[in-house]
């Protein structure tokens, strides 16, 4: 038969009712075998509840349970903080990451999912219900993957640009949200670059205002796999920024120069100026003379002003930057094909930031119910 377990009110009246019976003359024994407990009980529960009315036993009672709530609320404070403790450094910002936070709170702190999420701000249904993701992202990140792999160089913006060329319909948040999930390379931000100024800063020295208005050439040093140095004669539109022709020899000289803007007068026609630094090949007497001659006009940069030729510096810092650093030439030939090569994707290809992420001179396809008829 089990014990019955009296509560506190019963404990105090049975006291009191002992008490009241010794006070009347019986004896204590008998008093406490007449309110049905043990001597035992007895002295246990007048060490606690001695001389302790209804009262004072409610005052007491209210104690307790206000010492176990703010036992109990120390111990929440002190769970909850090392919770954030041992969640995450720093600030949770997604919900992903949250996510990841309360389920290993969860595992270290054997706590409920409703607590975690309220300590570490984030709504139960947010836990609960995972991100699917669009139906074409798997594809979209499988192209977005093999355009970075293809031109490593290129940020985000310029793959966005290209995914679009080619039938996405995508904007450059998503793209950098993939991106970034998928660990991929983010180039420097570059610093921006100052306005063509005269040495003394006193005015815009000579800025391109239509196509074939100011062209800009410029050498560039390179080697093949044996060692041997070969030059590349970079010339640009800088009004376009297209790529006019890159001519690869071994040497070059002010006869070289000649030959490459003869080309290309020939079928572009024949600019207002040409920007050049003051290099041996570009000073030439002879080719000065044969500028002038064809209707041109020189526009030398002061000595020691690269910045000045900023259009023509900027395009062969890309140059080298995508091309020139990241291939193995191991003859000539090699590379004369692939500067080519890569001439032409820049041109007709590669977005340019200064157009507006379009390039400089796009590919044009005629359908073909309007092309001439040859007769």
């Amino acid at each position: 038969m089990a014990t019955k377990r009296h509560k506190p009110e019963e404990i105090v009246t049975k006291l009191r009712q002992v008490e009241v019976l010794v006070g009347q003359g019986m004896a204590r024994v008998d008093a406490i075998r007449e309110v049905r407990i043990t001597e035992q009980t007895y002295y246990r529960w007048r060490k606690q509840y001695g001389g302790m009315g209804t009262d004072q036993l409610k005052e007491l009672k209210r104690l307790q349970k206000e010492n176990e709530r703010l036992r109990k609320a120390v111990s929440d404070l002190t769970l909850d903080k090392l919770i954030l403790a041992e969640a995450a450094p720093g600030k949770l910002l997604s919900p992903a990451r949250r996510r990841a936070c309360i389920e290993h709170a969860r595992s270290t702190f054997a706590i409920s999912e409703r607590r975690a999420c309220r300590v570490l701000g984030q709504h139960r249904s947010t836990q609960r219900k995972l991100p699917q993701g669009r139906a074409d992202e798997v594809q979209l990140v499988a192209d977005m993957i093999e355009l970075a792999r293809q031109f490593g160089r290129y940020g985000y913006r310029r793959i966005a640009s290209l995914l679009r060329d080619a039938g996405w319909e995508v904007n450059d948040k998503r793209v950098e949200r993939l991106w970034r999930r998928e660990g991929l390379k983010v180039p420097m931000q570059q610093p921006k670059k100052g306005r063509l100024w005269l040495n003394d800063g006193s005015c815009v020295r000579l800025r391109p205002e239509y196509r074939d208005h100011v062209w800009s050439y410029d050498f560039v040093h390179c080697r093949t796999e044996d060692g041997k140095v070969f030059r590349t004669l970079n010339i640009l539109d800088e009004h376009s920024r297209e790529c006019l022709a890159i001519k690869t020899k071994r040497k070059l000289n002010s006869g070289d120069v000649i030959d490459a803007l003869s080309d290309l007068f020939i079928m572009r026609g024949v600019p207002a100026y040409i920007r050049s630094d003051n290099g041996p090949e570009f000073v030439a007497q002879a080719v000065r003379d044969w500028i002038s001659a064809v209707g041109a006009r020189t526009a030398y940069i002061e000595p020691g002003s690269p910045w000045e030729n900023g259009y023509c510096e900027s395009f062969n810092a890309r140059f080298r930057d995508e091309l020139l650093n990241g291939e193995v030439f191991y003859s000539l030939c090699e590379a004369q094909i692939l500067i080519e090569q890569w001439r032409r994707h820049y041109n007709t290809k590669r977005p340019h930031s200064a157009l507006g992420y379009r390039p400089p001179a796009p590919e044009t396809i005629v359908p073909m119910d309007r092309r001439p008829v040859m007769h």
